[in-house]
């Protein structure tokens, strides 16, 4: 526990800014596979629902 919060309140810690280069970076992969996210989550959720109804 001691080692986490140390490294927490580590001064030379990642920056704000590079924080919010990688949130920008995730946020604009996301808008451009959303297409192909949005039918493999929807395939994952219908294997899911038939499997589930075997049972």
């Amino acid at each position: 526990m001691r080692e986490l919060q140390m490294f927490l309140t580590e001064e030379d810690a990642i920056g704000v800014v590079e924080i919010i280069l990688i949130l920008v970076v995730l946020i604009g992969l996301v808008v451009i596979f959303k297409d192909q996210l949005t039918s493999l989550v929807r395939n994952i959720l219908s294997k899911v629902t038939r499997q589930s109804n075997s049972i």
